[in-house]
């Protein structure tokens, strides 16, 4: 009987040591395809000013500024605050927040003057 206990216990070990290693690495490998998907949209949307297909705009009146925003485009009738998604990312609370307040007209314009 206690030979029987032992394998049954041995069995249960490796069978929760076999799960452990398999979350590890389906961790892992999820934590790798969220890294090369954000990394790949942080590249992306520096280039897409440039991508006439997708940018109808002209490339020069875009300033990138990466956080919280991508960036703003400064045309010759209008200001356009702009952001890049990929996939199906969508915006963050901050960006959804900056919208508000672009659509609520909730702009301002300071000037600072030095000397």
């Amino acid at each position: 009987m206690f030979f029987v206990w032992m394998c049954v216990i041995i069995f249960f070990l490796i069978l929760i040591l076999l799960i452990n290693k398999y979350r590890r690495m389906y961790l892992s490998e999820k934590f790798k395809k969220s890294s090369i998907s954000v990394k790949y949209g942080k590249f992306l949307e520096q280039y897409i000013p440039w991508i006439k297909e997708i940018f109808p705009h002209s490339p020069q009146k875009f300033r990138f500024i990466g956080e919280p925003i991508d960036g703003i485009l400064f045309d010759d009738d209008e200001i356009l605050f702009m952001e890049f998604k990929t996939g199906s990312s969508k915006l963050t609370e901050r960006q959804k927040r900056i919208k508000k307040l672009v659509k609520e007209k909730k702009i301002g314009w300071k000037e600072i003057k030095i000397g």
